[in-house]
């Protein structure tokens, strides 16, 4: 039954993105009825920061703003080395690996992501990632009339997500 409704979700997107379109130039942002829609490159830690069970590290990321942080969508994945997840890539927050990982927004333009291993993490071969979506886009426009909102985004994979705005995988 899950599946189902999962599948009219999927069906019922991209209706939207076909009648609506995705647009992704800059001049979207300032007409204020799109905007870009965010993806950070894969990122692999150079160090974390902490101390045991309770590990972190920072990414500058300009395309946090007030507005996207507030009134936005910002997801974030995982890729890490041993886990058995059948899919590559996990949504935040997840356990995996023996420890739950997560992110938050400690100011705008800025993403941390944890884990609370009790050992330090790995700084090679983990991968994180980071997709913000402005409030602005006409998909989470759509979300008035129940189609998509952040719940449903939150329950399609990855893969979906990324079809759903074009960013490469």
């Amino acid at each position: 039954m899950k599946t189902k409704i999962n599948i009219i979700y999927l069906l019922l997107v991209f209706t939207i993105l076909v009648f609506t379109g995705c647009n992704k130039d800059d001049d979207d942002e300032l007409d204020g009825l799109n905007a870009t829609v965010y993806y950070s490159e894969w990122i692999t830690p150079s160090a974390w920061l902490g101390d045991s069970g309770d590990w972190y590290f920072s990414v500058y990321a300009p395309e946090l703003t007030e507005d996207i942080a507030e009134r936005g969508v910002i997801l974030a994945y995982v890729s890490l080395v041993g886990d058995i997840y059948e899919a590559p890539v996990r949504p935040l927050p997840a356990y995996a690996v023996g420890a739950n990982w997560s992110f938050l927004i400690p100011d705008y333009e800025l993403i941390e992501f944890t884990s609370d291993m009790i050992t330090q993490p790995n700084t090679t071969g983990n991968s994180f990632r980071l997709i913000a979506i402005p409030g602005k886009t006409e998909t989470l426009k759509s979300a008035s009339m129940g189609i998509i909102n952040e719940k449903v985004l939150r329950s399609i994979t990855y893969k979906e997500v990324c079809n759903l705005f074009s960013i490469p995988e």
